[in-house]
């Protein structure tokens, strides 16, 4: 049901940019690059472009109100609390080492000298 709604809703939209596009401004608009035929669909006043487009934009209104409520009980993002991790004391010596630390001499050893 939702995704009609979605669909209904870009649809709408895309109407509606259209038809405030087609109606003639002050300076004749782009209703006049299509030979004035925006007006003519919708009636001879320009009364009838202007309402087709306040109902439109209502239902546009309407439907984004509704998807809205629709997914008012549904979270984006879910945050799951993982189980804290065991720290260590950076100072002490793991027990389970089995070889000594190597020696870093450089150099000549005790028996060289």
């Amino acid at each position: 049901m939702e995704s009609i709604l979605w669909i209904l809703f870009t649809l709408i939209c895309v109407i509606v940019s259209g038809v405030i596009l087609l109606q003639e401004g002050k300076g004749g608009g782009l209703g006049e690059a299509f030979g004035g035929a925006g007006q003519q669909t919708f009636g001879v006043k320009a009364q009838g472009i202007a309402k087709f487009t306040g109902y439109m934009a209502g239902v546009l209104v309407v439907l984004a109100l509704v998807i809205s409520r629709m997914r008012a009980g549904e979270t984006v993002f879910t945050a799951k609390v993982a189980a804290p991790v065991p720290v260590s004391d950076p100072t002490e010596v793991p027990s389970d080492s089995t070889t000594a630390p190597a020696e870093t001499g450089g150099g000549e050893s005790e028996k060289d000298k």
